[in-house]
């Protein structure tokens, strides 16, 4: 009798695991994107730099090249990507759902995101702080100085978080002034509803450029925190979460590399083995991932390296002219670092 529940115990083990493989849908989003035909990208309702629409509807900004660099690694084609905007509240339910593929939308790469909602970041796309805007006229240059200042920041986002736990330990009292969207926490900035707005420096040098003249607002040189963002899926699919890390990688090393959309075509003819691999010239590291041998060089060609992806939609080539920074490479000043293909 204790052989045939040892039997059966060892039957419904089996079971069970076979069952929790299936479940855990491997390479089930390469399939599904391939099927429609397009990339689900999560982004935000608009953010100058990282992720707006123009007049005519069409997206930009950092966090949409990764998305555009995803779809041209799987589908050979770059615009074929369909956005979805997303508030902060809505951002992290819309991937659990499978509403979206991917949420590339300045968001923060943090422990209780990493461990509790069943997603997983795929790398840092933009290293960040979080800082203070004040009106110009006010004369305020620290954060020190905003002692019982009303501070406009956006609800469920780190930001609120960071403004407590800073004015905490410096023992300053101030008055939150808080609103679900970004753009609602800018206006009311504007509007003179608060003596300063808080975000991460990015969405500050993107806001600011909306005010007329951008110059009555001055963000302040304080940084509070560290903000790593870039891009998330969900955590139950390896493969699909190494494409879209390895995206993200390419992009880096190509940088690195001096691989660029302009030069990629010549390159193909270089000497050099790490660029052979990367260009799918010499090696098939698409095949791992199941993406074709070239995959690297057609989201290289398609929508270029960091530098070119940084340059024009947050750097010296955008209204923004944000510095590289800590964005800069690892060789040259930042911490901007990826793995080798290797």
């Amino acid at each position: 009798m204790s052989r045939i529940k040892a039997n059966l115990s060892m039957r419904w083990h089996v079971a069970f695991v076979i069952a929790l493989l299936a479940g855990a849908s491997f390479g089930s989003t390469l399939n599904d994107v391939k099927k429609a035909g397009h990339i689900k990208c999560g982004v935000s309702t608009g953010i100058p730099g990282f992720s707006n629409p123009d007049r005519q509807g069409n997206w930009t900004g950092l966090d949409v090249d990764v998305c555009r660099a995803i779809a041209a690694a799987v589908l050979g084609d770059a615009d074929r990507v369909r956005y979805i905007p997303l508030t902060p509240g809505d951002r992290f339910n819309a991937l659990q759902s499978g509403e979206i593929d991917v949420l590339s939308r300045v968001t923060t790469w943090t422990h209780s995101r990493d461990t509790t909602l069943g997603i997983i970041f795929a790398g840092v796309s933009f290293y960040d702080g979080q800082g203070f805007m004040v009106h110009t006229a006010s004369g305020v240059t620290s954060a020190e100085a905003l002692k019982g200042a009303a501070i406009c920041v956006q609800s469920g986002t780190t930001s609120a978080q960071n403004l407590a736990d800073y004015f905490r330990e410096l023992e300053l009292s101030y008055q939150p002034v808080t609103f679900s969207s970004s753009d609602q926490a800018f206006n009311a900035f504007k509007a003179g509803g608060c003596n300063a707005v808080t975000a991460d420096l990015s969405q500050l040098y993107a806001q600011r450029t909306k005010l007329d003249p951008p110059e009555s607002a001055t963000v302040l040189k304080t940084v509070i925190s560290k903000e790593p963002l870039g891009p998330a899926v969900r955590q139950d699919d390896m493969q699909w979460y190494n494409i879209v890390k390895w995206t993200l990688f390419a992009i880096v090393n190509a940088e690195e590399l001096g691989i660029t959309s302009q030069n990629v075509d010549q390159l193909k003819n270089s000497k050099k083995p790490v660029i052979q691999r990367m260009l799918g010239v010499n090696s098939d590291t698409g095949a791992p991932m199941g993406l074709q041998s070239d995959w690297a060089y057609r989201l290289i060609k398609q929508v270029g390296n960091y530098q070119e992806i940084f340059d024009r939609n947050v750097g010296k080539d955008s209204p923004l002219k944000i510095e590289r920074g800590l964005n800069s490479l690892w060789n040259k000043g930042g911490i901007l670092f990826a793995p080798p293909l290797i």
